[in-house]
């Protein structure tokens, strides 16, 4: 893993020294933009409208648009100055994680112990864990100051930046969201009735990133000289009966007996109650189906 930062995490008088990497990483297929004509990949050059010319990085300083078409203007050094560069990632508070909504988490790293701070690291690990607690704090990285949660994952120390308060929109702003939500309890029953056939443990690994997957296969096509055709999806239709479509939903999830509906003897002297139990297992094995 790449070091992305070098620091320490810091509570009361405790320093920890730390190594930060980065904890997921971007499976998105990256690609260019391409002149159609000739296949030459496209460059991106930085222009002045004004001067009408092309201006290098050092010519280069930040402005922030204060009125439409004027700006003050910042060097890098300036900016660099307000930063809190100090590498220390400081708690400031200890909270239940159940406490935080997750609409405040940006992205995860991972901390791992420098050469020299195994045993303060370890202590933090195990007091935050028999704790059950995490601790909030701030941090600034590439310049920038977060907001941040420290908190056990197994038997690492994970950092979690989370925005602050003021970057989190109003669910106020959303409109038309219903004042009073009113339900048909017949079909508030079906629908919680479906929401329990369809729950099962979390396993991330069960689930694929399927157009990821439609790009490559595309691009290996494509690459071998095969002709692609793609089939026209089918026009879907608006359910307007609520609950048809909840008992639909519902019958495709129901788990199905060997010779069920066939009308067999063994059927028909199996107890009710025997033909009807089935391990969860096998409920999720048809809902995959």
């Amino acid at each position: 893993m790449h070091t992305v930062w070098k620091g320490a995490i810091s509570f009361g008088l405790v320093h920890v020294p730390v190594k930060m990497f980065s904890a997921t990483e971007d499976k998105d297929i990256s690609m260019k933009y391409i002149h159609k004509t000739c296949g030459t990949p496209l460059n991106y050059v930085r222009t002045c409208q004004h001067c009408e010319e092309k201006v290098e990085w050092e010519q280069i300083v930040r402005g922030y648009e204060y009125e439409t078409g004027r700006f003050v203007l910042f060097e890098k050094e300036e900016l660099d100055s307000l930063s809190e560069a100090s590498k220390e990632i400081k708690i400031l508070d200890f909270v239940d994680l159940t406490e935080i909504d997750p609409i405040y988490f940006q992205k995860t790293y991972y901390l791992a112990p420098n050469e020299t701070g195994t045993n303060a690291y370890s202590l933090l690990l195990e007091a935050m864990r028999q704790s059950g607690k995490i601790g909030i704090s701030k941090v600034s990285i590439r310049s920038k100051s977060s907001l941040a949660a420290i908190r056990v994952m197994d038997d690492c120390i994970v950092m979690e930046t989370i925005f602050y308060p003021d970057e989190i929109r109003s669910i106020k702003q959303v409109p038309n969201l219903p004042e009073k939500p009113a339900v048909n309890d017949k079909e508030l029953v079906m629908a919680k009735m479906l929401i329990e056939q369809l729950s099962t443990p979390f396993n991330p690994e069960q689930y694929k990133d399927d157009y990821r997957d439609k790009v490559m296969r595309m691009i290996e096509q494509k690459v071998a000289g095969e002709e692609i055709r793609i089939a026209p999806e089918q026009p879907s239709t608006n359910v307007i009966d609520l609950m048809a479509a909840l008992q639909a939903s519902l019958e495709a999830v129901k788990p199905t007996s060997a010779g069920a509906g066939s009308g067999t003897e063994n059927d028909e002297t199996k107890p009710a109650g025997k033909r009807r139990a089935k391990p969860r297992a096998d409920k999720k094995t048809s809902t995959g189906s």
